[in-house]
């Protein structure tokens, strides 16, 4: 085996089901088993400017609205120059994507990173899905780790590429990434969430997951505040499913249990 990435791996990412922290377990176990030390960290909990630039680095999270969620962009656009450091990465999505690889290729490049790989793998759907079918879900899940496994070796392979297609993307994304744009979506949504008080257990579990701090706990009852990303943690882990948007109630989809969400373990 051509081993790209040597010793060590620092290894960023966020999951919002549980869906892209399932693909990044295994990728750390592929690399792990051949030797290589991988230190893993969440988005929402690192600053990206204090980054080690000269560290191997992955970088991992969950498409929405066919790019990210502006706290991504945000740690993207804001880590550290380097100079040739290698860099890649995979999201998980329900379908498509379209601005997210070339665009975060671009911004990367600039950085002065060098961009090995790129691998979008498709999870079940986790956005207020309608149905839950089980059985799909898990033949999914199933794939996508069989794919993670394979572009993790990929990887240390140097079998990987990372391609753009310049003016199509970055349209695309500036149509769908645009902060104006993306915060009034975020913010027109966000004020529809509500929490039904007669099903709700004052556990505090959706303030504790919510990776922008948008929730507080007022006299145990959870309050919104209009910084809402839409990342549906609080909607998709509720316990007793009583945080509606719109007064409507919605599936609940999640991958992991929301202890290993919240440890990272």
């Amino acid at each position: 085996m051509i081993v790209i990435i040597k010793d060590k791996l620092q290894f960023f990412y966020h999951s919002g089901s549980g869906n892209t922290f399932l693909v990044v377990q295994k990728m750390v176990e592929v690399f792990k088993k051949n030797g290589v030390e991988v230190n893993l960290y969440k988005i929402e909990d690192t600053n990206p400017e204090k980054i080690d630039s000269k560290i191997p680095t992955g970088i991992a999270f969950p498409v929405a609205f066919q790019a990210t969620h502006p706290f991504i962009w945000d740690f993207i656009k804001n880590m550290p120059d380097a100079n040739g450091t290698t860099i890649f990465m995979v999201d998980t999505m329900m379908a498509y994507s379209g601005a997210i690889v070339g665009p975060t290729k671009r911004i990367l490049d600039k950085k002065g990173y060098k961009c090995i790989g790129a691998k979008e793998i498709i999870m079940p759907n986790d956005f207020l899905p309608k149905n839950v079918n089980k059985d799909k879900n898990k033949k999914k899940v199933e794939k996508g780790i069989l794919e993670a496994k394979k572009y993790a070796i990929d990887i240390l392979e140097g079998k990987t590429k990372w391609k753009r297609i310049p003016l199509l993307s970055d349209f695309f994304n500036f149509l769908v990434s645009n902060k104006f744009v993306m915060n009034n979506i975020n913010l027109s949504m966000g004020k529809r969430i509500n929490v039904d008080l007669n099903k709700c257990v004052n556990c505090g579990l959706c303030a504790n997951l919510c990776p922008v701090n948008n929730i507080k706990m007022n006299n145990r009852t959870p309050i919104f505040g209009n910084d809402c990303e839409l990342c549906t943690r609080c909607l998709n882990f509720c316990p007793s499913n009583a945080i509606k948007i719109s007064n409507k109630s919605f599936k609940q989809y999640k991958a992991v249990n929301p202890d290993k969400l919240m440890k990272g373990e």
